[in-house]
This record gives C-alpha cells, structure tokens and sequence, in this order.
C-alpha cells in the first residue's frame, strides 16, 4: 500500500523515465514512483531539478535515482544505459517522454538545422534508446511513449515538424507491439493535448489560454498529472492486453 492507502502496483519494479527532471516526465516519475516502482529519472542538463524530483520522491517514501545524458547528440543511447547500469540490474518499464518542441512556425519558417535538431531529439534518440532497452527490458514488460495530439486529428501548420518528428513514434509502437508480444511485452503511446507546463511558459495567458481550454469538451487544458495517471496505468497489470495503441489524453481535442 502506498502513503495514500492505494495499491502498490508497480511494486519490485524498475522504471526508466526520459525527461523527468520537470513538466511532464516528473509527474510520471513521481506517480510511478507512487505506485511502487524504482525509478531513474533522466535528465539532460539542469541538475538541480533532476535533483529535486528525486529527493520530492524519497520524501513521499518513494526510491529513485538520477541519470545525465544528454540527448540528440550521437552515443547518447549508449552512454544513457551505462549510467543506468550503473545504478540497477534490468528494466521493466520504459518511458520514452523526453522532447522538444522547435521554432513553432509554418514550413517556410524551419530551419534543416532546427528540423534535424528535433529528429536527433524527438525520433532517433527515442528509437535507439529502446533498441539499446531491449536486452534489459524483462519479459512482461512495458514501454510507453509519449507522443502528441499533433500527430492525428489536430494538425496544426505551425507545428509541422513537431509533429513529424513524433508522428515516426507512432509507428515505432505498432511495430514493436507486434515484434516484442512474444515476451509479453505491452508497447503503447500515449498523445497528450496541450499540458500545462514550463514548455508553454508565457504563452498559454489571457486570450490564448481562453481559446486552447475551450477547444476540450471538459473546458480546460491538460495537467502532467493527466499523462501521468494514463502511462501508470499503461504501465501496470491492469492493461496487459492493451498494445499497440495510441492513447488519446487531450480531453477530447481531437474529436
């Protein structure tokens, strides 16, 4: 039982989170953390909030460990799992979360430059980061990406090469779900709508904010602890038989 009196799911679990120093990837750490499971929070550069979220952890009786590499530049797969090594013995959960968001702007306004930047971070890291999982990951176990709204239902020009570089995501689930279903391993993503978080720091006020809630029936943006509550549960036993899928979390933006 947790400190909130709910059941441990994750309990003897090992969990790898990219990203989890801040905004979303924290709040998966934390809840995973919450349910049970050990948890490495990557982070690629700001120690103090990797630091933070570790310690917010262990202060709600949680264990976690943290693990700098960073992303988007080449051997960053290979020097992530060998600080990870370092700490624990084989993985159970993988989280794919870390990303960047680019120069928001229409085609005509990106850069090969800014595009290549957010492939290298978005698409090639994520990709060779579970490629290098695989041999650790343990039968039954999990992998969750977090990908976007962006990528079906909701495009948006000024977010083509966001997009883009999540879009290839999507396809790495479904082709993994079918290769890895063999070992009993679960491989979903999860696509959140807009998330209130330091990303969008000084851009969802006033009349902005006002329009981006009303574009969900439930009136309001997306929080981390949202996706953080929908990869628990992609994470646990509870959706063994779900794979393959592509979890919509924009409180009904798309539809």
């Amino acid at each position: 039982m947790n400190q909130k009196g709910g059941i441990m799911r994750l309990a003897g679990k090992t969990a790898l989170v990219t990203g989890a120093s801040r905004g979303i990837g924290r709040a998966i750490a934390i809840r995973l953390a919450r349910e049970g499971a050990r948890v490495a929070v990557h982070y690629g550069g700001d120690h103090a909030a990797a630091k933070d979220t570790v310690s917010a952890i262990e202060a709600a009786g949680g264990r976690a460990f943290a693990v700098q590499t960073e992303l988007g530049v080449p051997g960053d797969a290979e020097a992530l799992w060998t600080a990870f090594d370092a700490h624990a013995e084989g993985l159970d959960i993988l989280v794919n979360n870390a990303g960047i968001l680019g120069g928001r702007s229409e085609i005509d306004g990106v850069t090969r430059e800014g595009f290549e930047r957010l492939l290298a971070v978005n698409t090639i890291a994520p990709f060779f980061i579970t490629q290098l999982a695989l041999p650790r990951l343990r039968d039954g176990g999990r992998i969750i990406t977090v990908g976007t709204m962006l990528t079906r239902g909701a495009a948006m020009p000024r977010a083509i090469d966001y997009a883009m570089s999540k879009a290839a995501l999507d396809v790495m689930t479904m082709a993994l779900a079918r290769q890895l279903g063999p070992r009993g391993i679960t491989v979903n993503t999860v696509a959140p709508g807009v998330v209130d978080t330091d990303m969008h720091q000084g851009r969802l006020v006033g009349e902005a904010l006002a329009w981006l809630s009303s574009q969900t029936p439930l009136g309001r943006l997306g929080t981390p602890e949202d996706v953080a509550g929908t990869v628990a549960f992609l994470a646990s036993g509870d959706s063994g038989y779900i794979t393959g899928h592509r979890c919509d979390v924009s409180g009904g933006t798309t539809m």
